[in-house]
């Protein structure tokens, strides 16, 4: 622990972290401890897994004491980020016995206001903290140090002006420290608005280049989820992330991952925060796995071990990309960037392909065997279209007749008209329509055929 000591941190913190399983500093961590423990501010420019965490926490931790007043507030853009960060603070705080509380939304709020009038260190999403300071159950008028994790991240789900909002609201005197994978113009004007002479710091990618592979497989429409299903049982790896744009997709392909007896889980943001827990609880303890996720787990979540990332789903742009790839390939650890690419992807793919820092070849389609898909439509007991056969084209058959609402020949559209995965949902508003009881019951008496013009 003699690199910690040298970086200035009291031996109190060291000897936890010792506990914990550190050995030597990360480059942020070696870069921008020691300019935080002097007060500075920081613009830190720093990818996930990088170990920013303990960073920013470490003023925090050194000065602070206990005093039921909320003085240090850390801003992340997701649930599970500021409950990692919250954890992970309350770890290093041992020693300290300072109260540390995460705030999100998903779950009830009366059981955070009452823990708010107690806690010396508050993580939160922007949407959360905006909702207890307009119920006046929040006041930051003692903040003494003020952290944006992942300031892009929440630039990018559009919590700007939320976050400008709150820092309106602490006082001026006070540490700031931004932390960014990328610094974007927006995070410029923000840091230049809100700090004072601030130190920015940068350090190389967390991600071994040499060490990561990245390929893609262009295959038709109605092949994809097979060449998934093919790939991941014939690969050896732990810990495998499955990328989806959507929520829909995710739980499709989760599902019939799960059909053909591959071990995966689903997480994304339609989920609640205690089965979104749950979820990342389970994968972990399993040690081997596969996690099919929207990009809610490409930025934050603390993931070791992942062998493969698979993008199912191309990304919109190269940042989320690189985001995405940069879960693997971690600590000298090789690891695997695969691309699955339809009819659909190629827009995005080709954009992806003009930026210098990626380079990504082409693998030959092996033989893979079509696997027959089953859709959920979302009906109770799964009742509906019980009788229908589905294969990779998406299309139904039922056992009695063809249903004309459920043509589909392009697996690539999506459930409910969602340009994704799966077969669109059927028009319930069109067919098998019961008529008016009443008028029914009037032709009938009138010998009308209710089924024909008049």
């Amino acid at each position: 622990m003699e690199k910690f000591t040298r970086l200035g941190l009291s031996k109190e913190l060291t000897d936890v972290l010792k506990q914990f399983g550190f050995k030597e500093p990360s480059e942020i961590q070696e870069k921008a401890i020691p300019i935080a423990l002097v007060g500075k501010d920081i613009i830190g420019g720093s990818a996930t897994g990088s170990g920013k965490t303990l960073a920013f926490a470490s003023p925090i931790l050194e000065n602070l004491k206990p005093n039921k007043e909320i003085q240090s507030l850390i801003l992340t853009p997701t649930r599970e980020l500021a409950e990692q960060v919250a954890t992970s603070i309350r770890d290093f705080s041992k020693n300290k016995n300072l109260n540390v509380l995460a705030v999100y939304g998903g779950v009830r709020i009366e059981p955070q206001m009452r823990k708010l009038s107690t806690t010396d260190v508050l993580v939160g999403t922007p949407g959360r903290i905006i909702d207890h300071i307009n119920r006046r159950t929040l006041r930051l008028n003692n903040i003494k140090f003020l952290v944006l994790d992942e300031v892009d991240r929440m630039f990018d789900m559009g919590f700007q002006r939320d976050v400008e909002k709150i820092i309106s609201y602490c006082p001026e005197k006070r540490q700031t420290m931004m932390f960014s994978a990328t610094i974007t113009q927006d995070i410029d004007y923000l840091s230049k608005k809100y700090t004072k002479n601030p130190v920015e710091i940068s350090v190389k990618s967390y991600v071994d280049a040499s060490k990561l592979t990245q390929v893609y497989y262009d295959v038709p429409d109605n092949k994809k989820f097979s060449l998934l299903v093919h790939l991941l049982k014939q690969e050896e790896s732990n810990f495998v992330l499955v990328f989806c744009s959507t929520r829909r997709n995710v739980d499709f392909v989760a599902d019939n991952l799960i059909r053909t007896g591959v071990k995966a889980k689903a997480i994304h943001g339609g989920l609640d925060q205690k089965k979104r827990l749950r979820v990342l609880a389970e994968f972990k303890k399993e040690g081997v796995g596969v996690l099919v996720c929207t990009d809610v787990a490409a930025r934050g979540l603390d993931i070791g071990g992942v062998s493969h990332v698979y993008n199912y789903d191309i990304p919109n742009d190269t940042k989320d990309y690189i985001h995405r790839i940069g879960r693997t390939a971690r600590a000298g650890k090789e690891g695997k960037a695969v691309n699955i690419l339809a009819s659909r992807d190629y827009e995005k793919f080709g954009t992806l392909m003009q930026a210098e820092e990626i380079n990504i070849t082409l693998e030959e389609l092996p033989q893979i065997e079509i696997i027959r898909i089953k859709i959920d439509f979302g009906r109770s007991n799964n009742r509906f279209n019980r009788g229908s056969r589905r294969n990779d084209f998406g299309r139904s058959f039922r056992r009695n007749n063809f249903s004309r609402s459920s043509r589909r020949n392009d697996f690539s559209r999506g459930p409910r008209g969602d340009n994704r995965d799966g077969p669109r949902s059927l028009n319930r508003n069109s067919y098998n329509r019961k008529p008016n009881s009443r008028r029914y019951s009037n032709k009938r008496r009138n010998n009308f055929n209710p089924y024909t013009r008049n």
